[in-house]
């Protein structure tokens, strides 16, 4: 049979080929501590359970969902974005209730590029991005993210041959992979850019809630005329720990909500109706629920802040998201190093490069294990002389 020949410029997932090397160095009987994908590994907040186990048994929740989302969950989300952060969405037009975010992005990329067109995505950047890009028959024109600039794009250093062809452009904060984040001058200015040549806005807010010590994170949204260009995708997988559950919701400008609808409607067939009655729930769970969840996920990053420093490693406090991005030691290219950490120390981390080409010389570490296991995984690297002075 004959493929697609877009399938032949896709790499290879690469949370799939983390999956695969944790299947080989098991199969040679390591004990393998992964410190890879940002799956959460403890269970959805009580709250949105006790709220399904109702949903699940209603008859009313059997049929097919509306399309865009319950009339309920859009009111409740619409109501937590005011809630949250001051934006007023109508229920009807600005709001569409998605399967997960992973969904939502890359079906944006059909809703508005053609062949030809070029997205301005972030590097490194979520993989869905670029691939989106190239499945729409886009040109992705990668936006470096440096440490220099603090993880956020040089918008003045896309030529304007390419910022004319541009037809959206993603950006993600917190960040993913990087943990960086953005105040509302650096939100204002990508407005402003997007509004100078036409471009749709894409933020990503996968872990707006995931922030620590009083940061909270601002929504591109709260930024005058933001509405006129911006979209927002929303998850509740990583705030309340609903990564299988598959839902959230994308909210902004009416047109682009309405064309990402349409192309919504004719591939997919909704949101299982009891799941969105849960994830309504999750906007109002008991405050401790929630604040148990990121009280659980700071001592774990302090863990591993304060670990890699033994290591030798300079580490600036994180302010959101549950990563770590940190450099490789000298002379090691990224795969390089992550392949010294599976085989010497049995622990499994993204190479930076699998982000973008600009990832290169980093990697990424996930708090999503437990405390005693992160505490092992330090101790494995000390035992191996792993440190961020080694040599090859």
């Amino acid at each position: 049979m004959r493929q697609s020949q877009r399938l032949d410029k896709i790499p290879p997932y690469l949370f799939a080929e983390i999956d695969r090397k944790i299947a080989e160095a098991k199969a040679k009987g390591h004990d393998i501590i992964s410190l890879g994908i940002g799956d959460p590994d403890t269970p959805t907040i009580p709250a949105v359970v006790e709220a399904m186990h109702t949903a699940i048994d209603n008859p009313r929740n059997h049929d097919y969902p509306p399309y865009n989302g319950t009339a309920a969950f859009r009111k409740a989300s619409c109501d937590w974005m005011k809630k949250r952060f001051g934006v007023e969405l109508n229920p009807d037009t600005q709001m569409l209730a998605n399967i997960g975010s992973k969904e939502a992005i890359a079906h944006v990329f059909f809703a508005f590029v053609d062949e030809g067109d070029y997205t301005l995505i972030p590097d490194p950047g979520y993989p869905v991005y670029k691939n989106a890009t190239i499945f729409a028959g886009g040109t992705p024109y990668s936006m470096p993210l440096k440490a220099e600039n603090k993880f956020l794009p040089d918008l003045d250093a896309i030529p304007e041959d390419v910022a004319k062809k541009s037809k959206l452009m993603f950006i993600n904060y917190p960040n993913n992979p990087t943990a960086a984040v953005a105040d509302k001058e650096f939100f204002k200015k990508a407005v402003d850019f997007c509004k100078k040549y036409d471009i749709l806005l894409c933020s990503d807010m996968a872990y707006s809630e995931m922030t620590y010590d009083g940061y909270k994170a601002p929504s591109v949204l709260e930024v005058e005329g933001a509405m006129d260009c911006t979209i927002e995708f929303y998850s509740h997988s990583k705030s309340y720990n609903m990564t299988g559950w598959r839902v959230g919701f994308v909210c902004g400008n009416e047109q682009a909500v309405k064309a990402l609808g349409t192309i919504k409607n004719n591939i997919d067939s909704g949101t299982f109706k009891a799941i969105q009655d849960a994830a309504q729930e999750a906007y109002n769970a008991p405050s401790e629920q929630t604040e148990k969840l990121l009280a659980m996920y700071k001592e774990r990053k302090e863990i591993l802040e304060d670990g890699f420093r033994d290591l030798g490693w300079h580490v600036e406090p994180s302010k959101a998201t549950f990563y770590l991005w940190l450099p490789v030691p000298a002379g090691f290219t990224s795969e390089e190093f992550a392949t010294v950490m599976l085989e010497k120390a049995h622990v499994v981390i993204p190479p930076g490069n699998g982000y973008g080409s600009c990832g290169e010389g980093f990697f990424r570490v996930s708090l999503t294990r437990p405390a005693n296991e992160l505490r092992e995984a330090l101790n494995r690297m000390k035992r191996a002389g792993i440190s961020y002075k080694m040599s090859k």
